[in-house]
């Protein structure tokens, strides 16, 4: 089986793969209840042989129809979209794709959402942030604790 982090997802692909994920395991029909602006039956199909072929599916037969199951825990799934939009809207670049993030006013961030994600961002960057006063503080290398140098 192939590696099915490494392959990209067209849109139709991804919005399959949301439905799978939301049910659990799901049949052509199911997929195709959870679409909004659904493609036809047989291109449903199509698409989950394609993702089945790709290896980010895998099928049981019930009866007499086939039920489609994710291959991957949706945390490795969502880890590659996350890397996938990272590369492809921000070039790769965190600090512009948590910035645009937070940016969004209907974004609601919870002061424990704050301190949690600032952490995350200390221990990304080697514990050596905590409690920087000023965005620039925690660049200094000169080893003075907030004195310049001149």
């Amino acid at each position: 089986m192939t590696n099915p982090l490494a392959h990209r997802l067209s849109r139709r692909e991804r919005q399959i793969m949301d439905a799978v994920y939301a049910l659990g395991q799901a049949s052509a029909n199911q997929v195709l209840e959870q679409m909004d602006d659904p493609p036809s039956y047989s291109s449903i199909r199509k698409l989950l042989a394609i993702l089945e072929e790709k290896g980010h599916l895998r099928h049981i037969q019930d009866k007499q129809k086939y039920v489609y199951l994710p291959t991957q825990p949706r945390q490795n799934a969502a880890r590659s979209a996350i890397k996938q939009v990272l590369q492809t809207f921000f070039g790769g670049n965190v600090e512009t794709a948590v910035a645009t993030l937070l940016s969004e006013a209907d974004l609601e961030l919870t002061d424990e959402q704050a301190v949690r994600l600032s952490a995350l961002i200390d221990e990304a960057a080697g514990g050596e942030t905590k409690n920087r006063a000023t965005p620039s503080s925690h660049d200094r290398t000169d080893g003075h604790d907030g004195e310049e140098q001149s």
